[in-house]
Protein backbone atom coordinates (compact mmCIF):
# COMPACT_ATOMS: atom_id res chain seq x y z
CA UNK A 1 0.00 0.00 0.00
CA UNK A 2 1.11 3.15 -1.15
CA UNK A 3 -0.17 7.02 0.11
CA UNK A 4 0.64 9.90 -1.94
CA UNK A 5 -0.93 13.10 -0.48
CA UNK A 6 -5.02 12.06 0.44
CA UNK A 7 -4.51 8.99 -1.90
CA UNK A 8 -4.01 5.34 -1.63
CA UNK A 9 -2.45 3.19 -3.81
CA UNK A 10 -1.93 -0.27 -3.80
CA UNK A 11 1.98 -0.99 -4.81
CA UNK A 12 3.47 -4.46 -4.27
CA UNK A 13 7.62 -4.75 -3.21
CA UNK A 14 8.27 -5.60 -6.11
CA UNK A 15 6.56 -2.81 -8.10
CA UNK A 16 7.74 0.26 -5.76
CA UNK A 17 11.48 -1.04 -6.41
CA UNK A 18 10.91 -1.08 -10.11
CA UNK A 19 9.18 2.22 -9.72
CA UNK A 20 12.18 3.64 -8.00
CA UNK A 21 14.88 2.00 -9.78
CA UNK A 22 13.04 3.84 -12.60
CA UNK A 23 13.42 6.89 -10.99
CA UNK A 24 16.77 6.39 -9.81
CA UNK A 25 18.29 5.58 -13.62
CA UNK A 26 16.09 8.42 -15.74
CA UNK A 27 17.21 9.92 -18.87
CA UNK A 28 17.17 13.87 -18.41
CA UNK A 29 16.22 15.66 -21.36
CA UNK A 30 17.74 18.86 -22.38
CA UNK A 31 17.24 21.22 -24.72
CA UNK A 32 20.46 23.35 -26.77
CA UNK A 33 19.37 26.42 -25.59
CA UNK A 34 21.46 29.32 -23.28
CA UNK A 35 19.84 28.22 -20.20
CA UNK A 36 21.54 24.35 -20.96
CA UNK A 37 24.20 25.84 -18.38
CA UNK A 38 22.68 25.97 -15.45
CA UNK A 39 20.90 22.71 -16.34
CA UNK A 40 24.05 20.89 -16.90
CA UNK A 41 25.57 22.04 -13.73
CA UNK A 42 22.42 20.83 -11.90
CA UNK A 43 23.04 17.19 -13.52
CA UNK A 44 23.94 14.02 -11.21
CA UNK A 45 27.65 12.74 -11.83
CA UNK A 46 26.94 10.34 -14.82
CA UNK A 47 23.81 11.31 -15.47
CA UNK A 48 22.10 10.20 -18.85
CA UNK A 49 21.40 12.54 -20.82
CA UNK A 50 19.13 13.15 -23.90
CA UNK A 51 19.37 15.71 -26.09
CA UNK A 52 16.92 17.57 -28.29
CA UNK A 53 16.73 18.44 -32.11
CA UNK A 54 14.71 20.96 -33.64
CA UNK A 55 14.13 22.73 -37.01
CA UNK A 56 15.00 25.92 -35.41
CA UNK A 57 18.58 25.00 -34.05
CA UNK A 58 19.06 22.07 -36.57
CA UNK A 59 21.58 19.14 -36.19
CA UNK A 60 24.64 20.56 -35.80
CA UNK A 61 23.62 22.69 -32.34
CA UNK A 62 22.42 18.69 -31.18
CA UNK A 63 25.81 17.73 -31.89
CA UNK A 64 27.86 20.11 -30.37
CA UNK A 65 25.93 19.87 -27.38
CA UNK A 66 26.28 16.04 -27.43
CA UNK A 67 29.83 16.47 -27.86
CA UNK A 68 30.45 19.13 -24.65
CA UNK A 69 28.36 16.24 -23.06
CA UNK A 70 30.55 13.68 -23.50
CA UNK A 71 33.53 15.49 -22.35
CA UNK A 72 32.37 15.81 -19.10
CA UNK A 73 31.50 12.36 -18.66
CA UNK A 74 27.84 11.90 -19.21
CA UNK A 75 26.16 8.98 -21.27
CA UNK A 76 24.53 11.44 -23.87
CA UNK A 77 21.59 10.05 -26.05
CA UNK A 78 21.17 12.62 -28.93
CA UNK A 79 18.22 13.15 -30.84
CA UNK A 80 18.25 12.60 -34.49
CA UNK A 81 15.32 14.54 -36.74
CA UNK A 82 14.77 12.63 -39.97
CA UNK A 83 13.57 15.26 -41.91
CA UNK A 84 16.43 17.52 -40.94
CA UNK A 85 19.03 14.88 -42.42
CA UNK A 86 19.65 16.02 -46.15
CA UNK A 87 20.77 12.89 -47.76
CA UNK A 88 22.82 9.78 -47.88
CA UNK A 89 25.77 11.34 -47.50
CA UNK A 90 24.64 12.95 -44.57
CA UNK A 91 23.78 9.89 -43.10
CA UNK A 92 27.12 8.50 -43.92
CA UNK A 93 28.54 11.54 -41.84
CA UNK A 94 26.53 11.15 -39.31
CA UNK A 95 27.22 7.78 -38.60
CA UNK A 96 30.77 8.62 -38.97
CA UNK A 97 30.09 10.82 -36.33
CA UNK A 98 28.50 8.20 -34.00
CA UNK A 99 31.39 6.26 -34.24
CA UNK A 100 34.28 8.78 -33.54
CA UNK A 101 32.50 10.04 -30.58
CA UNK A 102 31.81 6.29 -28.94
CA UNK A 103 28.04 6.70 -28.66
CA UNK A 104 25.95 3.79 -27.57
CA UNK A 105 22.75 5.14 -27.90
CA UNK A 106 20.94 7.40 -30.37
CA UNK A 107 17.12 8.50 -30.31
CA UNK A 108 15.78 8.93 -34.20
CA UNK A 109 12.51 10.86 -34.00
CA UNK A 110 10.49 11.95 -37.56
CA UNK A 111 10.56 15.61 -36.56
CA UNK A 112 8.80 18.91 -37.13
CA UNK A 113 10.64 20.41 -40.49
CA UNK A 114 8.26 21.68 -42.32
CA UNK A 115 10.26 20.67 -45.47
CA UNK A 116 12.91 17.58 -45.75
CA UNK A 117 15.80 16.10 -47.64
CA UNK A 118 16.31 12.43 -48.82
CA UNK A 119 13.91 11.36 -45.78
CA UNK A 120 10.06 12.01 -45.18
CA UNK A 121 9.96 10.19 -41.64
CA UNK A 122 12.02 8.31 -39.15
CA UNK A 123 11.14 4.87 -40.78
CA UNK A 124 13.00 5.88 -44.12
CA UNK A 125 15.74 7.06 -42.33
CA UNK A 126 16.41 4.37 -39.94
CA UNK A 127 16.19 1.78 -42.54
CA UNK A 128 19.11 3.39 -44.28
CA UNK A 129 21.00 4.52 -41.09
CA UNK A 130 20.80 0.45 -39.71
CA UNK A 131 22.65 -0.03 -43.51
CA UNK A 132 25.83 2.20 -42.42
CA UNK A 133 29.26 1.52 -39.76
CA UNK A 134 27.52 3.44 -36.96
CA UNK A 135 28.83 1.49 -33.97
CA UNK A 136 25.81 1.91 -32.10
CA UNK A 137 24.29 -0.56 -29.93
CA UNK A 138 20.41 0.74 -29.04
CA UNK A 139 18.36 2.99 -30.69
CA UNK A 140 15.28 4.52 -29.31
CA UNK A 141 12.02 5.41 -31.22
CA UNK A 142 8.90 7.64 -30.68
CA UNK A 143 5.84 6.09 -29.17
CA UNK A 144 2.44 8.19 -29.05
CA UNK A 145 0.31 6.63 -26.30
CA UNK A 146 -1.79 9.97 -26.47
CA UNK A 147 -2.16 10.34 -30.35
CA UNK A 148 -0.83 12.51 -32.78
CA UNK A 149 -2.13 15.86 -34.27
CA UNK A 150 -0.75 15.13 -37.85
CA UNK A 151 -0.76 11.05 -38.11
CA UNK A 152 -3.81 8.34 -37.42
CA UNK A 153 -3.33 5.74 -34.55
CA UNK A 154 -3.10 3.20 -37.56
CA UNK A 155 -0.33 4.99 -39.20
CA UNK A 156 1.38 5.37 -36.00
CA UNK A 157 1.18 1.62 -34.66
CA UNK A 158 2.44 0.88 -38.44
CA UNK A 159 5.44 3.25 -37.86
CA UNK A 160 6.16 1.64 -34.81
CA UNK A 161 6.40 -2.35 -35.26
CA UNK A 162 8.06 -1.69 -38.57
CA UNK A 163 10.98 0.05 -36.80
CA UNK A 164 10.95 -2.57 -34.70
CA UNK A 165 11.27 -5.12 -37.69
CA UNK A 166 13.68 -3.21 -38.82
CA UNK A 167 16.00 -3.28 -35.86
CA UNK A 168 15.36 -6.67 -35.37
CA UNK A 169 16.50 -7.63 -38.84
CA UNK A 170 19.63 -5.37 -38.32
CA UNK A 171 20.32 -7.20 -35.10
CA UNK A 172 20.20 -4.00 -33.06
CA UNK A 173 18.72 -3.01 -29.68
CA UNK A 174 15.98 -0.75 -29.32
CA UNK A 175 13.80 0.30 -27.61
CA UNK A 176 10.51 3.03 -27.63
CA UNK A 177 9.99 6.15 -25.46
CA UNK A 178 6.89 7.52 -25.35
CA UNK A 179 5.32 11.26 -25.62
CA UNK A 180 4.67 13.30 -22.65
CA UNK A 181 1.85 12.14 -21.39
CA UNK A 182 -0.35 12.80 -18.01
CA UNK A 183 -3.24 10.57 -18.62
CA UNK A 184 -2.39 6.77 -16.49
CA UNK A 185 -5.27 5.24 -18.09
CA UNK A 186 -4.46 6.24 -21.14
CA UNK A 187 -0.58 4.71 -20.64
CA UNK A 188 -2.07 1.61 -19.77
CA UNK A 189 -4.19 0.71 -22.26
CA UNK A 190 -1.99 1.86 -24.85
CA UNK A 191 0.72 -0.42 -23.34
CA UNK A 192 -1.69 -3.46 -23.21
CA UNK A 193 -3.15 -2.97 -26.98
CA UNK A 194 0.39 -3.03 -27.89
CA UNK A 195 1.65 -6.06 -26.38
CA UNK A 196 -1.10 -8.12 -27.74
CA UNK A 197 -0.80 -6.57 -31.08
CA UNK A 198 3.18 -8.13 -30.79
CA UNK A 199 5.35 -4.84 -29.17
CA UNK A 200 7.99 -6.12 -28.02
CA UNK A 201 10.27 -3.36 -27.38
CA UNK A 202 11.12 -2.25 -24.03
CA UNK A 203 9.33 0.89 -22.95
CA UNK A 204 10.88 3.96 -21.87
CA UNK A 205 7.83 6.44 -20.14
CA UNK A 206 7.96 10.10 -20.86
CA UNK A 207 7.25 12.18 -18.04
CA UNK A 208 7.37 15.79 -17.51
CA UNK A 209 10.05 17.36 -14.79
CA UNK A 210 8.86 19.42 -12.15
CA UNK A 211 8.66 22.78 -14.39
CA UNK A 212 8.42 26.47 -13.55
CA UNK A 213 5.48 27.62 -15.51
CA UNK A 214 6.84 31.14 -16.35
CA UNK A 215 10.35 29.68 -17.37
CA UNK A 216 8.34 27.00 -19.44
CA UNK A 217 6.65 30.02 -21.63
CA UNK A 218 10.19 31.46 -21.49
CA UNK A 219 11.54 28.83 -22.94
CA UNK A 220 8.35 28.57 -25.34
CA UNK A 221 9.24 31.75 -26.73
CA UNK A 222 12.90 30.95 -27.13
CA UNK A 223 12.23 28.05 -29.06
CA UNK A 224 10.89 30.05 -31.71
CA UNK A 225 7.05 31.25 -32.88
CA UNK A 226 6.77 27.85 -35.19
CA UNK A 227 8.09 25.38 -33.56
CA UNK A 228 6.38 26.27 -30.47
CA UNK A 229 2.77 26.64 -32.19
CA UNK A 230 3.63 22.84 -33.36
CA UNK A 231 4.48 21.45 -29.94
CA UNK A 232 1.49 23.16 -28.69
CA UNK A 233 -0.73 21.87 -31.51
CA UNK A 234 0.52 17.83 -30.76
CA UNK A 235 0.78 17.53 -26.92
CA UNK A 236 -2.08 20.58 -26.04
CA UNK A 237 -3.23 18.05 -23.36
CA UNK A 238 0.18 18.13 -21.77
CA UNK A 239 0.95 21.81 -22.24
CA UNK A 240 -2.65 22.22 -20.16
CA UNK A 241 -2.16 20.03 -17.61
CA UNK A 242 1.15 21.49 -16.69
CA UNK A 243 -0.33 25.17 -17.17
CA UNK A 244 -3.31 24.45 -14.97
CA UNK A 245 -2.15 22.61 -12.01
CA UNK A 246 -0.81 24.23 -8.83
CA UNK A 247 2.23 21.75 -8.08
CA UNK A 248 2.80 19.32 -10.26
CA UNK A 249 4.41 16.19 -9.07
CA UNK A 250 5.43 13.19 -11.57
CA UNK A 251 4.17 11.08 -8.53
CA UNK A 252 0.87 11.71 -9.66
CA UNK A 253 0.93 9.49 -12.91
CA UNK A 254 3.73 6.78 -11.81
CA UNK A 255 1.95 5.67 -8.41
CA UNK A 256 -1.05 4.81 -10.28
CA UNK A 257 0.51 3.18 -12.98
CA UNK A 258 2.91 1.30 -10.53
CA UNK A 259 2.01 -2.33 -11.22
CA UNK A 260 1.67 -1.86 -14.77
CA UNK A 261 5.37 -0.01 -15.51
CA UNK A 262 6.53 -3.68 -13.98
CA UNK A 263 4.25 -6.09 -15.75
CA UNK A 264 4.42 -4.15 -19.35
CA UNK A 265 7.80 -4.27 -19.94
CA UNK A 266 8.54 -0.19 -19.20
CA UNK A 267 12.04 -0.50 -18.69
CA UNK A 268 13.31 3.32 -18.48
CA UNK A 269 12.20 6.71 -18.00
CA UNK A 270 12.80 10.21 -20.54
CA UNK A 271 12.19 13.33 -18.34
CA UNK A 272 11.48 16.29 -19.94
CA UNK A 273 13.18 18.54 -17.95
CA UNK A 274 13.04 21.64 -20.13
CA UNK A 275 15.99 22.37 -18.85
CA UNK A 276 14.52 22.77 -14.98
CA UNK A 277 17.28 19.82 -14.04
CA UNK A 278 17.70 21.28 -10.29
CA UNK A 279 14.16 20.96 -9.27
CA UNK A 280 13.69 17.71 -11.48
CA UNK A 281 16.74 16.04 -9.82
CA UNK A 282 15.27 17.47 -6.25
CA UNK A 283 12.30 15.30 -6.53
CA UNK A 284 14.44 12.47 -7.67
CA UNK A 285 16.71 12.76 -4.83
CA UNK A 286 13.52 13.08 -2.55
CA UNK A 287 11.87 9.82 -3.74
CA UNK A 288 14.67 7.89 -3.45
CA UNK A 289 15.58 8.98 0.25
CA UNK A 290 12.33 7.77 1.25
CA UNK A 291 12.24 4.39 -0.59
Amino acid sequence: MAFFGNKKYHESSEAKSHRVSLIESLTFELVPLKSVVGAIDALPVEAEVSVTCSPSKGIEETQRLTADLCRQGFTVIPHISARLVRDRIHTLELAAWCRELGLSKIFIVGGDAEEHGEYPGAVEFLADFLTTNHGIQAIGVTAYPDGHAFLSDEKLRWALHEKQRLLADAGVQGYCSTQMCFGPDAIAKWLRTEREMGLTLPVHLGISGVVDKARLLTMGARLGIGDSLKYLRKNVGAVVKIMTTVSYDPNDLLLPLSSDLLDLGVTGMHVFTFNQVEATNAWRESVLAEA
